[in-house]
């Protein structure tokens, strides 16, 4: 058997005149949790209905479970499971009906124990008798998840899983998630969160349908040849402009009540001095400073990064 169950090379995919993918390539370990990361229009959703042969790609190769996925994409999604953006659960069906139903379109028999095993998993043993219409938002998409994975797929495909979920449910799917990965399932997934990109073995970082770099998030921090400073002053907008004239000064992003500042071509080794001099400039400019502190770089951190100096 492959040890990849996703292979991309030189995947482009057009609409129109607008280009969504442009000739990107990666591969999906065997029993690995893979995440596409970008914004909104960075090519990741449209790279994902390739890899499921929801849509033909206009050029490049692909094959998802050792298929062709545009040619075969009927015997194709009895390996998957596929959980876009907006699942369509039918409200007026209980919790039970809704697995129920999902099980006999994929033809699953002696499904009622694999749908007592899912509900019990997902803590939704509770609620099954419950209408999906009268589910929390984070409710639905665990009932959507036991769905999808009721013909016991080997392959998790997911589109932006969490994308309007309270925190409490966002820890619990991602819970959820860790779970299915230890049993052996294979996840792909796409996400806007950075944070969430984290918990991936490997990501690719999508920019306007391009990959900029992909590797182990860890990795991606710890290559990254720049450094951070994040700054915690009053009046944050005054600290902001003051940094953002000083030398080697790549980037300022707002995290809250704090600054984090990129900078580029400053050794790791030298950020806490460059962090003292920050707070020395802006002391004596009558800014009020409660901390300057050299800190690690997040995945965030280095994804503007890298997106700065693609000039894009």
């Amino acid at each position: 058997m492959s040890d990849s169950l996703v292979r991309v090379d030189a995947l482009r995919k057009s609409y129109g005149d607008v280009v969504a993918v442009d000739g990107i390539s990666f591969e999906v370990a065997r029993g690995e949790m893979f995440g596409l990361i970008g914004p909104d229009g960075a090519g990741k959703t449209t790279t994902l209905r390739t890899v499921l042969g929801l849509l033909a790609p206009d050029a490049g190769t692909l094959a998802t479970c050792g298929l062709e996925p545009f040619r075969r994409r009927r015997a194709l999604s009895d390996h998957i499971g596929y959980l876009p953006q907006r699942f369509s659960l039918y409200g007026d069906l209980s919790v039970d009906e809704n697995v129920a139903f999902f099980a006999r379109i994929h033809g699953v028999s002696g499904w009622r124990p694999r749908r007592d095993e899912l509900l019990e998993m997902l803590r939704m043993t509770p609620f099954r008798d419950r209408l999906a219409d009268r589910l929390s938002g984070g409710m639905k998409q665990k009932l959507a998840l036991a769905c999808t994975l009721i013909h016991t797929p080997e392959l998790l495909v997911l589109d932006e899983p969490t994308t309007g979920v309270d925190p409490v449910s966002r820890r619990d799917f991602w819970r959820i998630l860790s779970r299915l990965l230890r049993s052996g399932l294979t996840i792909l997934l796409t996400t806007p969160y950075l944070d969430e990109a984290e918990r991936c073995a490997r990501v690719a970082l999508m920019d306007r349908g391009r990959v900029l770099v992909s590797d182990a998030p860890e990795r991606l921090r710890e290559e990254w040849a720049g450094s951070m400073v994040e700054v915690l002053a009053t009046p944050k907008a005054k600290a902001r402009e003051l940094l953002a004239g000083t030398a080697g000064v790549g980037d300022i992003q707002v995290f809250g009540e704090r600054l984090h500042i990129a900078l580029p071509n400053v050794d790791r080794a030298e950020a806490p001095r460059a962090a003292e001099e920050f707070a020395a400039r802006m002391t004596a400019a009558g800014v009020a400073v409660e901390s300057s502190r050299a800190v690690p770089p997040t995945l965030e951190d280095v994804f503007i990064a890298r997106v700065r100096e693609s000039g894009r």
